[in-house]
């Protein structure tokens, strides 16, 4: 399974590096084919990147969804526990697993709900036509208006990532089970930042101990 520890991350540094690529070459585009540069003018010209924003926007969707994946892993998402945290250990440990089935089971049914309009806005037909079998009167689905694409396979990042949160919420749920604590993020942390601080830290000592 530690395969799975960084999912979300991989997915989202892809998605964000290849959106920023295209929209800076997108950029670079626009603004070059208002060059009179000879020949490079016109082959400039015979780029479309009318695409582009499509495609980004779809990017940026599913970043969204599994981010949302990320943040119930690392205990990112907003929560008010001042409640919780003066009740009894019983009671504390009771609410915790209700909070998490509760997140189970609406993450669960965001996904089935979500793989089955996909299922039946295309992705059925891409299916039976992939391994050959009669479709019959299944539509086939519309498309995206610039890059058409199937939008079953856009879509498809709602039931994935609503799929992928509620296995995050089982993994919390086992861990507290184990270990006793939910993962908790602190706002005011910022990565490096503690290293950077020992780092001159043992700089200063080191200088006072020379003098």
């Amino acid at each position: 399974m530690k395969y799975l520890d960084h999912l979300e991350e991989w997915i989202i540094s892809l998605l964000m590096g290849g959106a920023t690529l295209i929209i800076f070459l997108s950029v670079l585009h626009r603004y070059g084919t208002g060059f009179p540069i000879p020949y490079v003018q016109d082959w400039l010209l015979s780029l479309h990147f009318s695409w582009a924003q499509e495609l980004c926007i779809i990017m940026f969707v599913w970043m969204a969804k599994f981010g949302a994946a990320y943040g119930v892993r690392a205990g990112v998402h907003v929560g008010v526990d001042v409640l919780v945290t003066r009740l009894p250990k019983e009671w504390r440990n009771s609410t915790v697993y209700v909070a998490l089935a509760c997140g189970v089971i609406f993450t669960s049914m965001i996904g089935t709900l979500g793989l089955r309009f996909v299922w039946e806005n295309g992705m059925h037909y891409a299916l039976f036509t992939a391994l050959g079998m009669n479709v019959g009167d299944v539509p086939e689905g519309p498309t995206t208006p610039d890059l058409e694409w199937p939008t079953w396979i856009v879509y498809s990042a709602v039931w994935m990532g609503s799929y992928l949160m509620c296995f995050r919420f089982l993994q919390n749920a086992w861990n507290f089970y184990k270990t006793g604590e939910v993962p908790q993020h602190d706002h005011t942390h910022v990565d490096g930042l503690d290293d950077v601080v020992d780092t001159t830290h043992e700089t200063d000592l080191a200088k006072a101990g020379a003098r």
